[in-house]
């Protein structure tokens, strides 16, 4: 247990910045299951936008690294290629 002013301190910053990562780490999980999880194209390319977009900011902050968003990004990209145009947007 610390026992030292600093080291006291220390382990308090450390928990705030465990939760705000566990957090960050958690929102780009669940933006990739939304986009994988959605069949209909409109829908997906939506949720596509919002998940790079969250992955992004999170290997720039460090919280994933930046070859692993790269390769999140291409497995959204290649999911989104494969669905088909829905009725409505083939009129």
């Amino acid at each position: 247990m610390a026992t030292h002013k600093s080291a006291k301190k220390r382990n308090r910053t450390n928990e705030r910045k465990r939760v705000v990562n566990q957090r960050s780490v958690s929102k780009i999980k669940s933006s990739v299951k939304k986009v994988l999880s959605t069949t209909n194209k409109e829908d997906a390319e939506k949720l596509y936008k919002e998940a790079v977009s969250v992955l992004d900011k999170g290997a720039i902050k460090g919280h994933i690294k930046k070859n692993t968003a790269s390769r999140k990004k291409s497995s959204l990209t290649r999911h989104l290629n494969k669905l088909q145009p829905s009725k409505a947007e083939a009129k």
